[in-house]
């Protein structure tokens, strides 16, 4: 999975809408000018329901289908998958598959979890990776050509065949995860991985140290190879943050003003901001993705944190890229 070209994508922040940092049209015209660019390959949404309200994800996704041809549609990380029935989300993801011509690609993770969204869907805290994990395997039942006899923990199906499916066989799975080891311990980040290598078709991770990311890509291959997995194309996506401009102290002002309207106050943590946020001039920007990328990432996911997405995606493309090496 190392030896995958580099594969750019934009998320574009369908939270924004709600606080007045962009607007639905601009939303969807930045995904037609990723396209047009040639360079991005993905285009990707968040997700969230109570939490963190925004347009809901599929909708969004459904827009831009409309709008493109080529890029790959993601959610980048379906926090709400734990909440939402997973025959509810076969259906709507199948649909837009199909809508899109297999163009998509769906992260799931097991979200924050969030007391009063769990509540709203009967939901428990501590019930999340066993949801997550029947979650997936039952999409996957579903989306096959079988009839669907499933008694799990969680959801219950006899004698169904769901319909519609993807085009895509199989239709990709990625897993969001980034579990912080002082909190959960080798262990806790020895299951994460195994999840990831065993129910996932990629990762997707947040910034963490590049020891420690290689240490988590060790982990996958070796459990994959545990189970006789192909890794070959595996890829391994990150969620970068990124604000361009020339006064870096504007950037980072900005970049706040973001997360404190789109997280919360206080997160990101200044230690994760160091290494999660490439901001500034292009230099001190592209100095940080190439970090990403000689990591072992294939698959950088940018985020701009700034209230012009389209002028970053210019910026981006003339000011950044160039500086980067690729191979």
């Amino acid at each position: 999975m190392r030896n995958l070209p580099v594969r750019w994508g934009v998320s574009l922040p369908n939270r924004g809408v709600l606080f007045g940092l962009t607007t639905v049209d601009t939303l969807i015209e930045a995904a037609v000018v990723a396209e047009q660019s040639g360079v991005f390959e993905s285009v990707w949404f968040g997700d969230s329901l109570i939490h963190k309200p925004r347009l809901e994800s599929t909708v969004m996704l459904s827009a831009v289908a409309a709008r493109t041809q080529k890029v790959r549609l993601g959610v980048i990380c379906v926090a709400s998958f734990p909440v939402r029935h997973p025959v509810l989300v076969a259906i709507q993801w199948a649909s837009l598959d199909q809508l899109s011509k297999g163009r998509t690609i769906l992260g799931v993770c097991i979200g924050g979890g969030h007391e009063g969204e769990l509540r709203a869907f009967g939901v428990k805290k501590e019930e999340r990776v066993g949801r997550l994990t029947e979650g997936i395997k039952l999409l996957r039942a579903l989306w096959s050509d079988e009839e669907v006899n499933h008694r799990g923990k969680y959801y219950t199906l006899e004698g169904y065949r769901i319909a519609p499916r993807p085009i895509q066989k199989p239709c990709p799975i990625w897993i969001a995860v980034s579990p912080d080891r002082a909190i959960v311990g080798d262990k806790g980040i020895e299951r994460a991985m195994k999840r990831v290598a065993t129910l996932a078709d990629g990762y997707i991770t947040m910034a963490v140290p590049q020891d420690e990311f290689r240490r988590r890509l060790e982990l996958i291959e070796e459990f994959a190879g545990e189970r006789g997995r192909d890794l070959s194309k595996f890829e391994v996506a990150i969620h970068g943050m990124v604000n361009i401009n020339d006064d870096r102290r504007a950037a980072y002002d900005e970049s706040k003003y973001y997360f404190n309207n789109y997280y919360s106050p206080g997160y990101p943590s200044e230690e994760l901001l160091r290494i999660w946020l490439a901001h500034g001039p292009p230099e001190e920007c592209a100095l940080m993705i190439q970090g990403w990328i000689d990591m072992g990432i294939t698959t950088p996911v940018l985020r701009f944190t700034s209230r012009n997405q389209l002028g970053q995606i210019e910026r981006f493309l003339k000011d950044v890229l160039p500086l980067l090496r690729l191979n």
